[in-house]
């Protein structure tokens, strides 16, 4: 039964990694304005998330369903955590901050995004963690 939270942390790592690298690379592309590419970031980090909650949740019920050790608990635990304040806290900033440029605006400094990537950076960490803990039970 490892197989299946292994599974979703990987396809979760491969996800966040792929938006990862999409996401700056879409201002890159031709024609795209930062409105436009700000835009299509909205939909695609709404997605993301909640993919993400998809995949925390199948992952908590596969370790409902049999033990698992400490360590990949508190793994999911940060995960889910991490994942909660992007979501609830961070998100809704800096869709407001998009909102703003889209409307032709130019929106108060701020480290909203920074805090953002981080937390990515931090994500990508612990799934990777998580991986090798599942894999060495």
């Amino acid at each position: 039964m490892t197989a299946l939270p292994l599974a979703s942390a990987c396809i979760w790592l491969g996800m966040v990694v792929a938006i990862s690298i999409e996401a700056p690379l879409k201002f890159r592309a031709p024609g795209i304005t930062l409105p436009l590419g700000l835009g299509i970031g909205r939909l695609v980090f709404r997605a993301l998330n909640a993919s993400e909650i998809v995949l925390a949740a199948a992952t908590a019920i596969t370790f409902a369903l049999a033990p698992r050790p400490l360590a990949a608990t508190v793994l999911l635990i940060a995960l889910a955590v991490t994942l909660a304040v992007q979501v609830v806290l961070l998100r809704p900033r800096l869709e407001a901050r998009a909102a703003i440029v889209i409307a032709g605006g130019t929106p108060p400094a701020a480290r909203t995004h920074l805090a953002y990537i981080a937390l990515e950076g931090a994500k990508v960490l612990m799934l990777i963690s998580l991986a090798i803990v599942l894999l060495n039970p």
